[in-house]
């Protein structure tokens, strides 16, 4: 009966190895849902994620510098960083700009289902935008 020994051996380690880094006991089951996220810990941090992938702690998470073109209207993060890289996605099947009302602070023609980057200004404040197409279309800009 070495065969089933060998099979008992084996069902134990695929046993133990899914309750690796649990903590002994623990009756917590494993994450779901992000399946990049972390949810091991080895040591204390000042700043933890959580399995959602979302920072906790003293230090508030970034926002991600991109506006979302979706219905002919922007979607804007609520700030992002002084001189940051800003993606702008275009869902719609019709061509847009992301223009400043004042100045040359930025101005970014967007194809089609395309993406494109502009620099954010480096002076932080609130610079409004428009689309020169679609007199409709406006948004701000927050550089903080």
């Amino acid at each position: 009966m070495r065969t089933g020994t060998t099979l008992g051996i084996l069902a134990l380690a695929v046993i133990l190895s899914g309750t690796a880094g649990c903590g002994a006991g623990s009756s917590t089951p494993p994450a779901t849902g992000n399946p990049t996220a972390s949810t091991t810990s080895v040591g204390p941090s000042p700043t933890s994620t959580t399995s959602a992938g979302t920072a906790t702690g003293s230090a508030p998470a970034a926002s991600p510098a991109a506006i979302t073109i979706k219905d002919f209207a922007y979607q804007t993060p609520p700030s992002v960083s002084p001189g940051a890289t800003v993606t702008v996605t275009n869902t719609d099947t019709a061509e847009h700009t992301v223009t400043a009302d004042e100045g040359s602070a930025f101005d970014v023609e967007v194809t089609s289902s395309g993406t494109a980057t502009f620099t954010a200004p480096s002076k932080p404040g609130t610079y409004p935008f428009h689309c020169t197409y679609h007199v409709n279309m406006h948004g701000t800009l927050t550089v903080k």
